[in-house]
């Protein structure tokens, strides 16, 4: 029997600090777990243009659709600032979802009890906090055509398009409700289709969708623009968000820093309804590349080994084992471990980046 594939991309800034720490993880669980992945490692983002001209490589792209799943770092930086659009770290990434057509972008925010304090909101209103939000990830105003800066009279015009099929609506509600039947079987459905004809559509698939095959769990509707509002005045309200691209990209944003530290929270990128297992995926942290403390040990790699925990999950069939991982994340911190991000109220120990990765490998081990 053939061990799964994961590839692992660092990327820049912080990206190769976490992953050095996710390694330590990935190790400890074919030595202690007998659960053995062969691994192998490529360049993304500005550390594949520094080598390649482009930051993803034709060669990474075909390793990234060949393997299980792909554990990304982070791209990024001030040095790649005035590279042309096209080339930018960024780009890379976008390159990687839309190729490896991963259109099910899964945002969890979850408050772990020891940083409810950490949040901007009081503690009962964040303290047991566990929402996920499905993001479609592939299509919408990002990618929508017409798009570019032209030229109308004596002025710039800058146009996007937000476009969506029934099919691209279908497959990523199903992703949501797949999920909520894991969860508390509960989805709530945002968008504006009040004044976005896409909008409409959405709320009519996404109707039909869960009427069809999907009638046990729980449907609600929201503007989008209402649901921010309620995920600031009552987030635990919520169980699974699906929502658009646009609005899931500033939806999750918000609902990150209910829990405190966005150097907490994983996320995961899913191809294929989940119900078919097993589906080709690829996991980073919500954080970006933080060059600003890249390099001194002061980064968090409790996101990057929480995406790790993900993969287990999703694309590897061991929920067992992500929960230990999870598990020993939680006594980490409920021990008063804390990274620089941690540190707010000065109170803790305060840990390295190297030093928050040996303590989650301890908690691991006492949890046999």
């Amino acid at each position: 029997m053939t061990n799964p594939s994961l590839l692992i991309l660092a990327g820049d800034g912080i990206g190769p600090e976490v992953m050095t720490e996710v390694r330590k993880v990935i190790a400890w669980l074919g030595d202690k777990r007998d659960l053995t992945f062969d691994v192998t490692e490529d360049l993304v983002g500005g550390a594949a243009y520094d080598v390649h001209g482009t930051p993803l490589a034709d060669e990474t792209l075909e390793k990234a659709q060949a393997a299980d799943a792909v554990l990304l770092g982070a791209v990024g930086g001030p040095k790649y600032d005035t590279l042309d659009f096209s080339v930018k770290p960024e780009r890379g990434l976008l390159k990687l979802r839309k190729e490896m057509d991963l259109f099910a972008n899964l945002r969890p925010a979850q408050c772990f009890d020891a940083l409810a304090d950490f949040s901007s909101l009081k503690r009962d209103v964040v303290a047991g906090l566990d929402v996920m939000i499905v993001r479609e990830l592939t299509s919408g105003i990002y990618f929508g055509e017409p798009r570019g800066i032209t030229t109308e009279g004596n002025e710039r015009v800058g146009i996007n398009t937000q476009r969506y099929t029934e099919s691209e609506i279908d497959r990523v509600a199903r992703s949501a409700f797949e999920l909520a039947r894991r969860r508390n079987n509960k989805v709530c459905s945002m968008e504006k289709a009040n004044v976005m004809e896409s909008g409409i559509l959405w709320r009519e698939v996404v109707q039909e969708v869960h009427d069809k095959d999907y009638p046990d769990v729980e449907l609600s509707h929201m503007y989008a623009d209402a649901g921010a509002m309620q995920l600031v005045r009552a987030p635990k309200q919520f169980d699974v968000i699906v929502t658009d691209n646009l609005f899931g990209d500033l939806l999750s944003d918000a609902a990150a820093m209910l829990t405190g530290s966005l150097g907490m929270l994983p996320s995961a990128s899913l191809g294929a309804p989940m119900e078919n297992g097993g589906p080709k995926a690829l996991y980073e942290p919500v954080h970006g590349s933080a060059p600003d403390i890249a390099g001194e040990g002061k980064a968090n790699p409790c996101a990057c080994i929480l995406s790790l925990a993900m993969a287990l999950r999703y694309s590897f069939d061991q929920g067992e084992e992500a929960t230990r991982i999870e598990t020993a994340v939680e006594k980490v911190l409920a021990d008063g471990t804390r990274t620089a991000d941690l540190m707010q109220s000065g109170d803790g120990t305060p840990a390295s980046t190297s030093e928050m990765g040996d303590a989650v490998i301890a908690a691991l081990e006492a949890s046999l």
